[in-house]
């Protein structure tokens, strides 16, 4: 079991942006996908895809038409590019204005479960939305419209 927290990125005028920090490492979730492929000749161009709709969601908000559903039906991990991509950013889409930047990685397969290193990413993900949804229902967590209140540390 790791201990994580919830790190702001950005607070824009229609998302705010958060990850996921794990006290065990330096860097956030986020920084730890983009530190993996900001060297990569052929996967830079994806990574700057990925960073040029984070900066488009922060604008604009986290819509629905901006990710690809993942995960299962009754929790909010999104992956995107929803284009063509070798990469996948994993996400909790909590609202239009409230995003969770997770980690992710090359897509080698047909689906995120074929994959050790992505289901990870994804069963991360799933544990968090599970304990914000715990959180949210026993008042350690408050969720305003565009901002989500904690100072919580999660046991993922």
């Amino acid at each position: 079991m790791s201990e994580a927290e919830l790190r702001l990125i950005e607070e824009a005028k229609n998302c705010t942006l958060y990850t996921i920090q794990f006290t065990s490492e330096d860097n956030s979730e986020f920084e730890r996908f983009y530190a993996k492929f900001k060297d990569d000749v052929e996967l830079n161009p994806d990574l700057m895809r990925i960073v040029g709709f984070i900066d488009r969601i922060a604008d604009v908000g986290a819509l629905e038409r901006f990710f690809r559903p993942e995960g299962k039906m009754s929790d909010n991990v999104c992956a995107m590019p929803v284009v063509s991509s070798k990469l996948r950013l994993y996400c909790l889409r909590l609202s239009d204005k409230i995003l969770i930047l997770g980690n992710g990685g090359e897509k080698k397969t047909k689906t995120y479960n074929e994959d050790d290193e992505l289901k990870g990413y994804v069963l991360t993900l799933q544990k968090f939305d599970k304990l914000i949804k715990e959180g949210v229902k026993d008042g350690t967590i408050t969720v305003t419209e565009n901002t989500l209140e904690t100072d919580k540390t999660f046991d993922l």
